[in-house]
């Protein structure tokens, strides 16, 4: 029988708060597609979608970096997460490909050393949008990704990022959404960089993909982009089970 608390009555907890990041914003569009469909928006809809889908259930808090579109810098959006004491990130991308072939979702975490060149490449070209804004204050991003490693191997968070990663692959992958083959990859993202909120970020696929840009346009498949990501965060905290694709 479970005792009963002595004076005032024990708050129950508060419910996970669930940081949103979608990629890019204002000045800074991220990448292009074929029809000129710009990354920028496709990732605010798709991260209100999810927004949505994860306040409807009453089981967690939902926060986002932006809700315009605005321009925020990669720092500041993880200092918002960490002044929330936000319990997960989610970054949201929609990047481009030197081979137009090349289609399908990818997740990444943090890493000093990238897993292979094209998350580097990747990782320098998301790094590379705060050079749209005033100048940073985190100008040697090698020494800081170290330095942030160091603290979230202390804190456990790197295992708790990469099984969020993992997590999230299977969860997409069982409800049919289109992967690349090498699906969980690693390199040094500045906005991955908070010590304690395990985090990732995700390519919902290539805008230089004619396929994925046309996908990535279509309410339909961004809504059901939005419930398969809800999915992976309910099946993180073990508070729901994936809806597979009808």
């Amino acid at each position: 029988m479970a005792r009963k608390s002595m004076g005032k009555p024990v708050p129950p907890p508060q419910p996970k708060l669930i940081y949103l990041d979608p990629g890019h914003g204002g000045r800074d569009p991220g990448a292009l597609g074929l029809r000129g469909t710009q990354e920028k928006l496709v990732v605010m809809q798709i991260a209100r979608d999810l927004q949505r889908e994860l306040l409807a259930g009453n089981r967690y808090r939902v926060l986002l970096t932006r809700s315009t579109d605005s321009f925020v810098a990669l720092r500041e959006r993880v200092a918002r997460a960490q002044s929330a004491r936000a319990d997960l990130f989610l970054s949201l991308h929609a990047d481009s490909h030197g081979d137009s072939s090349v289609r399908g979702a990818s997740v990444y975490t943090l890493s000093e050393e990238a897993s292979d060149r094209e998350a580097a490449a990747l990782a320098a070209r998301e790094n590379r949008a705060d050079s749209m804004g005033p100048p940073s204050r985190f100008a040697d991003q090698s020494q800081d990704v170290a330095r942030t490693l160091v603290a979230m191997s202390q804190r456990g968070t790197v295992n708790d990022s990469r099984r969020l990663a993992d997590t999230i692959v299977r969860t997409l992958g069982s409800n049919g959404v289109r992967l690349l083959p090498r699906t969980h990859r690693q390199a040094g993202f500045a906005v991955l960089t908070s010590p304690d909120i395990p985090a990732a970020l995700v390519e919902l696929g290539y805008l230089s993909n004619p396929q994925d840009e046309k996908l990535l346009t279509v309410r339909q498949h961004q809504l059901y982009l939005a419930r398969a990501l809800r999915a992976s965060v309910d099946a993180h905290f073990g508070t729901g089970v994936a809806t597979k694709k009808a």
